[in-house]
């Protein structure tokens, strides 16, 4: 499976009736990532009325999706942000739109059209790139089978982030893996420790 996500950065500015509207269009991995970056744009233009977003994220329990109207009347700012990104069929994005009052007030109906438009605009800007979903996972068992278990980990695709040793007799793998391969990880490490090893999703 391949997800399309921003292939960059990117802006875009719309300006209805004196308002201005400047649209920051961004891969993201994570909430983490995406409160830095809302927290980063907020503080390159502190002088916006509004700071409205929305976000999109994949994860194995599907598209996990997040939106603020962020002051602006109810449904006029965030959901419209979602609505294109939606539109866009991508997904681990986060669109933020800074809004300057021009003085005019817009109506419900033209703030939505206005946030949608800045939105899109800067999402064409960003472009696609086709990509890999990838699952962090902590993998942990008996120091025993160690060595055979990296070698299926790396069989899979995946890659070793890290190794702890914190209980004797026991390592515990950070992982990174296609989803795509993790059912077949966990079968087949099961079947080679006989049940002992685990495979959780790394929190």
């Amino acid at each position: 499976m391949l997800l399309l996500t921003p292939r960059t950065p990117a802006r875009s500015e719309l300006r209805v009736r004196d308002s201005r509207f400047l649209a920051s269009a961004l891969p993201i991995a994570n909430e983490d990532e995406a409160r830095r970056e809302r927290a980063a744009i907020g503080r390159s233009f502190p002088d916006a009325t509004h700071h409205c977003w929305a976000l999109r994220l994949h994860t194995p329990q599907g598209e996990r999706e997040r939106q603020d109207d962020a002051g602006e009347p109810a449904g006029t700012a965030g959901m419209p942000i979602l609505q294109a990104i939606r539109a866009a069929g991508i997904t681990n994005t986060l669109v933020v739109v800074a809004r300057w009052f021009g003085g005019t007030k817009l109506g419900k109906g033209g703030l939505a059209r206005a946030y949608r438009d800045a939105a899109r605009a800067a999402l064409a800007q960003a472009g696609v790139v086709r990509t890999v979903p990838i699952l962090r996972l902590m993998v942990c068992g008996g120091v025993a089978l160690d060595g055979e278990a990296r070698h299926l980990i790396a069989r899979c695709g995946g890659r070793i982030d890290g190794a702890f040793y914190a209980e004797i007799g026991v390592v515990r793998l950070t992982v990174s893996l296609p989803e795509a391969a993790a059912d077949r990880l966990r079968e087949e490490l099961a079947h080679l420790s006989r049940g002992t090893w685990k495979v959780d999703i790394d929190s």
